[in-house]
């Protein structure tokens, strides 16, 4: 009598098992032997030098910088090179009568400024010389008090 063809199917999927199981706990053992982590915490440590560099070596004491609280500025500070309430000069770049708006090109800085007929002392028109006064608005700087130059 012979034995069944699924019983030796059985035994032979089994072995399989059993093989790939051996061979799947070997390989984890010689990943344990030859890795490097975990071996020693010194290996794992990294420090900061004093330019920023991360290094391996421990900083020297002696390059040590002491800050001062109070020194260290949070915040940008504004920039103001010139005051506000000077008079300045400048050429009408170009002005709009009907809406009532233009722009005059500072002759020192070459920024161009925004003027409103509101700001006007007497009326201007298109290259014309003028003084002018600067305030800042709600969108930037804006001219007032705006004279021509005879």
């Amino acid at each position: 009598m012979s034995k069944s063809q699924g019983t030796w199917n059985k035994k032979e999927i089994e072995k399989k098992k059993q093989q790939k199981k051996k061979d799947k706990e070997q390989r984890k053992e010689e990943r344990k032997s030859n890795s490097k982590d975990g071996s020693n915490l010194d290996d794992m440590m990294a420090y900061v030098d004093e330019n920023g560099n991360i290094s391996s070596t421990p900083p020297d004491p002696s390059k040590k910088k002491t800050i001062i609280e109070g020194d260290i500025q949070i915040a940008i500070p504004k920039h103001s090179d010139t005051p506000t309430d000077i008079i300045r000069k400048g050429v009408v770049t170009f002005f709009n009568e009907s809406k009532g708006y233009g722009f005059i090109k500072d002759i020192d800085s070459q920024d161009s400024i925004f003027v409103h007929s509101n700001g006007l002392a007497e009326p201007i028109k298109e290259n014309n010389k003028v003084t002018f006064e600067v305030q800042m608005g709600q969108k930037g700087p804006h001219a007032v008090n705006v004279k021509v130059i005879r």
